[in-house]
């Protein structure tokens, strides 16, 4: 595993006291009186309304629910980590980081003092995993709103942007990605073929799409479009990844552990009659069922480990978002072991709704027959504070920004059990793509 890190710390020579440097962006801070030379500052403001439009352009940090959730910008301090252990390795980083700082913080509630956001690889080998401390952070939560700065030179209040409006791109253009359709089917066949001779129960295979973007590209057009349209899915932003996914891989708030589990998807029609139709033969669909179980049942059984009084309701309801409906099961428990929400993204990912069951033989799979790295496509994203607390979600109808190239990396990836169609799928990886698609072209 590599890691590298832009916090470290310079050795002390003998007759000096204790001298941190935080290194960010090539600038270095140093206390010469020896006392933390990291500051963080939390302080109410008043409303902010749509937080999304206070985001200055350049270095997006986003995770946005309805309204209410956490922004930032600007790199207090960064790490990229590699390997099996990135998760610990991430919450050593971010322990150590945390005990050198000196926190102020009048909101104290989850999300406010210092924060990270988080997009983690979905493969450990070979995959790069991105977690940053912004320099402002602003949040909103049940009414309450409030803004953290890190090494604030005056009352953070004052750091504030106003609403700005973002740059559209002039035009679109859509390629394939790394496999052709035709060629996305047949792995998908492939994939049939082996469940059917009992070498795995399911496997989720992801493709992709590019766009090539004419003028700016502004991710926070992307943002507040996505945002607009699935106002309950969480629209997140970290390091060129953006989205808005409808699955909450864990939340945890205090003692109180949240999943919300998603398999088994049809695309909606646009007429409440037929949509209604469709959400009962989803219901009664015993290949999305059976997806859908192998999905809960690997999401309980890693919460098992860290929490009592396990609620898991026997069968899924539906979730309607704009353009696809869901089977969805909200599994909730209380935590017993005092594990961090990094530990407990740690013990979920990759979950069955990702990756397939039994775990290994599925990544073995997806490693074979998909054609594709997904990079951080289908890891967890979201945040975390200095309490344990935070939501990660699994990054799913999104795409990776490369804002000089202007080029849009757009997924979407589905379930494959025995009952599976190489077309159906095909159909379905088409409706995940639309929200990425219709968020960039949007006026």
């Amino acid at each position: 595993p590599t890691t590298r890190m832009p916090c470290h710390f310079e050795m002390p020579r003998a007759s000096e006291r204790p001298t941190l440097w935080l290194v960010s962006n090539a600038n270095a801070l140093r206390n010469p009186q020896g006392s933390p030379a990291i500051t963080v500052r939390t302080r109410p403001i008043a409303d902010p309304q749509t937080l999304l439009a206070r985001l200055p352009s350049g270095g997006s940090l986003a995770w946005v629910r309805g309204g209410e959730g956490l922004i930032g910008w600007g790199v207090a301090a960064q790490l990229e980590v590699s390997g099996p252990e990135r998760f610990s390795r991430v919450q050593r980083w971010w322990s150590k980081w945390c005990a050198t700082a000196t926190i102020d913080d009048t909101v104290a509630i989850p999300g406010s003092g210092p924060v990270a956001f988080a997009s983690f690889a979905f493969d450990p080998e070979p995959g790069t995993s991105i977690i940053i401390i912004p320099k402002v952070i602003v949040g909103r939560r049940g009414g309450q709103a409030w803004i953290t700065a890190i090494h604030p030179t005056d009352d953070p209040r004052k750091s504030l942007p106003p609403v700005s409006v973002p740059d559209q791109p002039s035009a679109v253009r859509w390629s394939q990605g790394s496999r052709s359709p035709i060629e996305w089917q047949a792995s998908v066949a492939e994939a049939i073929g082996r469940i059917t001779a009992g070498e795995l129960d399911k496997v989720v295979l992801a493709r992709d799409v590019l766009a090539q973007i004419d003028g700016v590209l502004d991710p926070r057009h992307l943002l507040l479009n996505l945002a607009d349209r699935y106002p309950t899915c969480w629209t997140f932003s970290v390091a060129g990844l953006i989205g808005a996914t409808p699955e909450l891989l864990v939340r945890r708030t205090g003692d109180l552990v949240t999943s919300r589990v998603l398999a088994g998807t049809v695309r909606r029609q646009g007429d409440d009659a037929a949509d209604a139709g469709l959400a009962l033969a989803l219901l009664d669909s015993g290949k999305d069922l059976e997806e859908h179980r192998y999905a809960v049942r690997s999401v309980a059984r890693a919460l098992a480990a860290h929490c009592t009084d396990l609620d898991v309701p026997e069968g899924p309801r539906v979730l309607a978002l704009a353009n696809v409906q869901h089977l969805a099961t909200d599994v909730t428990g209380q935590l017993a072991d005092g594990a961090s929400v990094l530990a407990l993204a740690a013990s979920l990912h990759p979950t069955a709704a990702v990756c397939g069951t039994p775990t290994e033989r599925a990544l073995a799979l997806i490693r074979e027959i998909e054609g594709m790295d997904r990079g951080r496509y289908a890891g967890p994203v979201g945040w975390f504070d200095a309490n344990g607390d935070g939501e990660f979600g699994i990054a799913l109808r999104c795409a990776e920004i490369d804002e000089e190239a202007g080029i849009v990396r757009s997924f979407a990836g589905c379930g494959i059990v025995a009952g599976s169609s190489p077309g159906l799928e095909l159909a379905e990886s088409t409706a995940k793509l639309v929200p990425i698609r219709d968020a960039l072209e949007s006026r």
